[in-house]
């Protein structure tokens, strides 16, 4: 056999594709079993109701949020609300779409944007007011995970006090994911 820098340059490349191709075989057999998209989906969300001097307020707002790794979450929630008091009714329906991001525990950090539908019926020095608008809240938010729990606040930078379904842009929250 003759060992010309050509024949040996061809025998490298051979040697290399051949040890490349067992090296991706191996590498391919030791990958880690995929899971299943659910098993990284946890559900969850806000449930409230307030009695007081003949009102009620109630609302409920589930949740289910995909954990692409253990700092990064984003998930999409539906909401409902109810307030009836001697001077105004309200209801509204809605959805959100929210990014969590955890830096390190116990710190989250998250962004939540909603669009609600509102209807409200206001009595104000006799005169009844009926109105119905979309409105929309954009919330950045800071809170302490403990696990399944998240105890916060968060912001509504677009909050409108006016028309915005919550009486503060500032709201204090707690939510509970399984």
């Amino acid at each position: 056999m003759n060992l010309s820098i050509s024949n040996i340059k061809k025998l490298s490349v051979l040697f290399l594709l051949l040890y490349s191709s067992h090296y991706y075989a191996v590498a391919q057999n030791a990958e880690v079993p995929k899971r299943a998209f659910w098993n990284d989906v946890r559900f969850g969300g806000s449930l409230g109701l307030n009695f007081s001097d003949g009102s009620f307020s109630g609302f409920i707002a589930p949740k289910a949020v995909y954990d692409f790794n253990r700092f990064t979450s984003a998930g999409v929630g539906l909401a409902g609300s109810y307030t009836n008091t001697s001077r105004f009714s309200t209801y509204t329906a809605g959805a959100s779409v929210l990014g969590l991001l955890r830096p390190f525990n116990p710190l989250q950090l998250s962004a939540e944007f909603e669009e609600h539908y509102v209807s409200r019926d206001l009595k104000l020095d006799g005169a009844n007011i009926s109105d119905s608008y979309w409105y929309p809240a954009l919330f950045f938010g800071v809170g302490y995970n403990t696990g399944p729990v998240t105890v916060g606040i968060r912001y509504d930078v677009l909050h409108d006090s006016e028309k915005s379904i919550y009486a503060n842009a500032f709201m204090p929250f707690v939510s509970i994911y399984f």
